[in-house]
C-alpha cells in the first residue's frame, strides 16, 4: 500500500511541477516558421530572462513546505477542538495534524505554479520583438 501512495505522490509532484509557457497567435511569423521553431525561440526566450535576472517563479520547495505547515497547523487545531468534545485532544492533535499536512501538501501539487511578472513581461517582449504575438500563459 505504501509503495502505492508513494507513486502516486511522485506522479502528481511530476505534474505540479510542470511550467507554464506562453501562447503565440499564429500569425505571418508563426506561420512561417512552424510550431518547432517557434518552441526553440520560446526557450531561447525563458533562457535570456533568466540569464537577466528575471525569476521564473518563487521556491517551490518553500511554497510547498509554507502550504505543508499551514495545513498541520490548522489541522492540528481543528483536530485539537473535535478531539475535546470526545475526550481525546491529543489524539485529535495528532490525527489532524497529519490530515492538515496532506491537504496542504495536496494543494501544492495541484497549484498552478506561480511566475513573475518581470519574468513573464521579459518572455513576451523577446517573443514580440521576434515576429511573434504571445497572447497568454498556459
Amino acid at each position: 500500500m505504501f509503495k502505492i501512495i508513494l507513486a502516486l505522490v511522485t506522479a502528481l509532484s511530476m505534474q505540479g511541477c510542470a511550467s507554464t509557457r506562453p501562447v503565440l497567435y499564429p500569425n505571418h511569423q508563426y506561420n512561417t516558421v512552424g510550431s518547432k521553431a517557434a518552441e526553440r525561440d520560446i526557450e531561447a526566450c525563458m533562457d535570456l530572462a533568466e540569464a537577466a535576472g528575471a525569476d521564473s517563479g518563487g521556491s517551490e520547495a518553500g511554497r510547498a513546505a509554507t502550504d505543508t505547515v499551514g495545513g498541520a497547523a490548522i489541522g492540528a487545531a481543528s483536530g485539537a477542538v473535535g478531539g475535546a468534545v470526545v475526550g481525546a485532544a491529543g489524539s485529535g492533535s495528532a490525527i489532524g495534524a497529519a490530515s492538515g499536512a496532506t491537504v496542504g501538501l495536496l494543494r501544492w501539487i495541484f497549484s498552478e505554479p506561480e511566475r513573475s511578472p518581470a519574468y513573464e513581461n521579459f518572455v513576451n517582449r523577446c517573443l514580440q520583438e521576434r515576429g511573434y504575438q504571445p497572447v497568454g500563459w498556459d
